[in-house]
């Protein structure tokens, strides 16, 4: 595996003002080259306080989004990711819809050697919907936590 070119990629929106976009759709989500490929090591994201609006009644749903991947030639950029998942606060689709459009999106970006994503929602009409989604087996060897998430159990 080739280093890629850390200047292959121009990167628009660190160390810029930068809003919302107004949908994932419209969302620039941008890469950098990994420091370390080859190596088979785990970056977590974790968005708590993800939004999103619900396509039938226009209301607000709310998730803890745990984001998991083992970089090939490529990460995230930080800056931008956190934009690509604030677009989701106008955007009405399904608990289903967002977890795995996020999932496709940075996969069809970075080409990781894994990647796996829990969409832990909080109730809609009296029920948590959990959506996951992953690229397959995560790789031999690697350390992989829990994404720490306990199952909603309201005032359980």
């Amino acid at each position: 595996m080739t280093t890629p070119d850390p200047t292959a990629t121009e990167l628009s929106l660190l160390g810029h003002a930068a809003g919302l976009p107004a949908s994932p759709a419209a969302a620039v989500l941008e890469r950098i080259a990994n420091p370390h490929p080859g190596t088979a090591y785990l970056v977590r994201f974790v968005c708590p306080e993800f939004t999103s609006l619900c396509p039938v009644t226009g209301q607000p749903d709310f998730a803890h989004l745990v984001i998991d991947y083992v970089p090939g030639d490529w990460l995230v950029e930080s800056k931008a990711l956190k934009l690509f998942l604030g677009a989701f606060r106008n955007h009405g689709a399904f608990h289903e819809a967002c977890t795995v459009e996020i999932g496709k999106r940075l996969v069809d970006l970075l080409a990781p050697a894994w990647l796996r994503i829990g969409g832990y929602w909080y109730p809609r009409g009296g029920i948590p919907i959990d959506v996951f989604y992953a690229t397959g087996t995560p790789p031999e060897g690697l350390w992989l936590p829990d994404q720490g998430v306990p199952p909603y159990r309201g005032r359980g």
